[in-house]
């Protein structure tokens, strides 16, 4: 299995098995704000709903998948998530990876998750040719999520409809060159 670290960080692909971690980082209505507007997951969602999700894209020899991050106190903080875009539409981009996150409300303002988005980028980059760009969405009023795209290196393309999710959700799509 690989395992990136980085001078504060420990970070791995989750497997099918750490359901755990991801209802742990979902019961904190401020982190699910600009998910589903602040609504706490079940764990028969995850079960039934997150758990399945995250088997579909799961790809450990093209790094897809949920990647765990760890503080090097060995604290759970949130993860990285590393699909193709459109994944779950009928025209997947494969040299477009959609990267994005979610994170433990005690690590924001830390530098956390644009530190990780970082690294896991950094090793798709050394080790996934076939990669071209890098894509991330987010609720428009969502500045927190918008000011790490940008620390990334991506830059705003369009407002578009959430192609993930049920109903008209309009999000802004940021993305940036793999050569970047």
């Amino acid at each position: 299995m690989t395992v990136i670290t980085t001078e504060r960080l420990t970070i791995s692909l989750m497997t099918l098995n750490d359901a755990d971690l991801l209802f742990e980082l979902d019961q904190n209505p401020v982190v699910m704000k600009y998910i589903n507007g602040g609504k706490k997951t079940t764990q028969q969602e995850i079960d039934e709903v997150f758990i399945p999700r995250l088997a579909s894209y799961l790809n450990p020899v093209k790094d897809w998948g949920l990647w765990k991050v760890f503080l090097n106190d060995k604290q759970f903080a949130g993860w990285i998530l590393i699909r193709p875009m459109g994944f779950f539409t009928e025209s997947p981009e494969f040299n477009n990876i959609e990267i994005g996150w979610r994170f433990k409300q005690e690590t924001w303002g830390k530098g956390v998750a644009t530190e990780s988005a970082t690294a896991v980028i950094k090793h798709i980059v050394s080790h996934q040719q076939n990669v071209k760009k890098f894509s991330a969405i987010a609720d428009k009023h969502n500045s927190a999520s918008i000011n790490i795209m940008v620390k990334l290196g991506m830059t705003y393309q369009k407002t578009i409809v959430h192609p993930d999710v049920d109903g008209e959700v309009d999000v802004v799509l940021y993305s940036m060159d793999s050569t970047q």
